[in-house]
């Protein structure tokens, strides 16, 4: 494999590694605390849950914008939902159940009206999902009329900061150390959007799709099936992920909640190696853009730098993820 390819398909994993060594040099055993590994890996973990959907709809020629309005929507229905059904009398664990599966369904019906418009209005996806960044802020911030909507449930907090207990760490007054559910959760639907676009025929679908509409389209593939699909999936991931959101803080800021999540999701995704063109991309280098910018927030915090630098460190590193990838595509060409 040419040196290009090389850095082009592990770039993200190399420059994750070398900024991990950094720490390790600089930080010692303060970075190396098993909680702060831990927190390294759940801190962003509902950004990672909308990355991985958006994966699939920018490996299937798509993009969306949305997904940040999106997930102030979806938590606020979550918690007013939760709020609704602990004042008739339902319990806690049922109530949450049933709230973070009303998200979910809000997320995937968002996501649906995006994928009829794109697919059979025939509208460009930028538009479309430009106007669902205004129009879904707009409806959190009527449900929550213009301020924070707060959980009257203490136990979804108890969720946010819940966990699995990590075998022989113990915290510094002799309790467990948890693997966070928001954590657990990123993992795995990063294993099961793997899996589904590697090993299924529906993967397989996404990414023809991506790469030569037309052609997929002569070989009997409904391209607007699958746009529509992916574009589905990814409003009920962010449902997921406002719920990991709400969780968290017990509220949801409609006016804050889900602030340039978007941007940060592309960001991942574009680090990780996905084609901004589609057809090309993979789920693991995702989450290694998740990570890596997870990384370089934490360090910009630790090294007490102006955190106002930190929208600039971003954007470098995507231009520079975009410039490698520019150079393979021309290397490829020869």
């Amino acid at each position: 494999m040419k040196r290009a390819n090389v850095l082009s398909e592990f770039g993200a994993l190399f420059a994750l590694a070398l900024l991990f060594i950094i720490n390790v040099v600089t930080r010692g055993a303060n970075f190396l605390q098993v909680e702060n590994l831990r927190n390294l890996i759940s801190q962003d973990a509902a950004v990672g849950v909308i990355a991985v959907g958006m994966t699939l709809v920018i490996i299937a020629g798509g993009i969306d914008l949305s997904v940040g309005s999106m997930t102030a929507m979806c938590g606020a229905v979550a918690i007013l939902l939760l709020n609704k059904l602990t004042a008739f009398g339902a319990g806690v664990n049922g109530a949450i159940l049933l709230a973070a599966v009303g998200a979910i369904v809000c997320g995937a019906l968002a996501g649906l009206f995006n994928g009829l418009v794109i697919s059979y209005g025939r509208v460009a996806p930028f538009v479309v999902t430009l106007g669902g960044l205004a129009g879904f802020r707009s409806i959190a911030l009527v449900l929550g009329s213009g301020g924070e909507i707060r959980s009257q449930v203490s136990g979804l907090q108890d969720f946010g900061f819940g966990g699995i207990p990590i075998p022989f760490v113990k915290n510094a007054g002799g309790g467990p150390v948890l693997f966070y559910w928001s954590a657990v959760i990123f993992i795995g639907i990063a294993l099961l959007a793997g899996f589904v676009l590697n090993k299924t025929r529906f993967g397989r679908y996404v990414i023809a799709v991506g790469a030569n509409p037309r052609a997929s389209e002569y070989s009997a593939i409904n391209i607007q099936t699958v746009r529509l699909a992916v574009y589905t999936v990814l409003g009920g991931f962010v449902g997921l992920a406002s719920v990991l959101v709400a969780a968290r803080m017990n509220s949801v800021g409609t006016g804050s909640v889900g602030l340039y999540y978007e941007l940060d999701a592309i960001a991942a995704v574009v680090i990780g190696g996905t084609s901004l063109r589609g057809g090309k991309g993979r789920i693991w280098g995702t989450v290694v853009g998740v990570l890596l910018l997870t990384l370089i927030s934490n360090m910009i915090t630790a090294y007490h730098i102006d955190t106002n630098w930190q929208g600039l460190v971003r954007g470098i590193v995507i231009l520079v993820a975009v410039l490698i990838q520019r150079g393979r595509k021309e290397n490829d060409s020869f």
